[in-house]
């Protein structure tokens, strides 16, 4: 199976991002990782970032107005274009460059590590998903920082088994029509962290990433008192069990330092 490119989809998909209740709800809780990962673990430092598979760039483009050094890397053409154009509007071109590859072969465009990496909802679109996770890995700097998302296989059986479709509540997800925004390959937040862990990361925190908004009766709960339901994400998203509930888990790790033979 090829890996996702949303070359075919690309209006939908930045509706369906970040235009959404699930889309702010996710934007708040990961930036909030984000800024205090910058404060607590670089102390004001300017960084070389990547945003492995970041399409429009939504938290490049942030961190680029930050001052950050920030390479934005995709699969699809069309998603790099309108990135580019967005940081022209905003000013901030100089601090962000584009490359158009897989993430899993972008280590070939760079010629020196980078401090952090993103890695947002790209790894259950991913055939291969250890191999790209270790690629990535290999061009983070010892001490450097790992940023991983990912779609919570066991938030999707849990969503299915309160929706009632108790047929669906597997991770073994049936292929769905090509257009749909359905991720097809799922992860379990143990094997996520195995896999990192063998990478040679520490990790270092997590967050669940919707926990409360897909589990709501109605849907016009999610609109009605959004701001509520936001606060509440925001105030157990990092506690068990509900990171584990969370629709994604974003896992933040730190690369250990190199030690010399002895």
């Amino acid at each position: 199976m090829a890996d996702r490119n949303f070359d075919d989809i690309v209006d939908k998909f930045a509706k369906n991002i970040y235009g959404t209740t699930k889309g702010k709800i996710r934007e708040a809780v990961v930036w909030q990782d984000l800024t205090q990962l910058l404060e607590t673990h670089f102390q004001g430092q300017t960084l070389r970032i990547l945003d492995a598979g970041g399409g429009e760039g939504h938290f490049s483009r942030q961190l680029a107005a930050m001052g950050h050094q920030v390479i934005l890397c995709d699969l699809s053409e069309e998603m790099l274009e309108r990135a580019s154009v967005l940081a022209d509007e905003q000013g901030i071109s100089e601090n962000i460059s584009f490359i158009h590859c897989a993430v899993q072969d972008v280590a070939q465009h760079l010629d020196e590590p980078v401090d952090f990496v993103l890695f947002h909802a790209v790894l259950e679109w991913i055939s291969d998903q250890k191999y790209a996770l270790e690629q990535l890995a290999e061009i983070i700097r010892p001490e450097g920082i790992f940023s991983v998302m990912f779609y919570n296989a066991n938030g999707l059986v849990m969503r299915n088994a309160i929706l009632g479709n108790f047929h669906l509540a597997t991770p073994h997800i049936q292929r769905r029509r090509k257009r749909s925004l359905s991720p097809q390959n799922p992860l379990f937040p143990q094997q996520v962290d195995e896999w990192l862990i063998g990478c040679g990361m520490d990790i270092l925190g997590k967050s669940g990433v919707r926990v409360f908004h897909d589990y709501l009766q109605s849907r016009q709960l999610q609109q009605k008192d959004f701001p509520a339901l936001l606060a509440l994400e925001q105030q157990y998203c990092r506690e068990e069990p509900y990171i584990s509930m969370g629709r994604y888990i974003h896992v933040m790790a730190r690369k250990q330092t190199q030690k010399d033979d002895l």
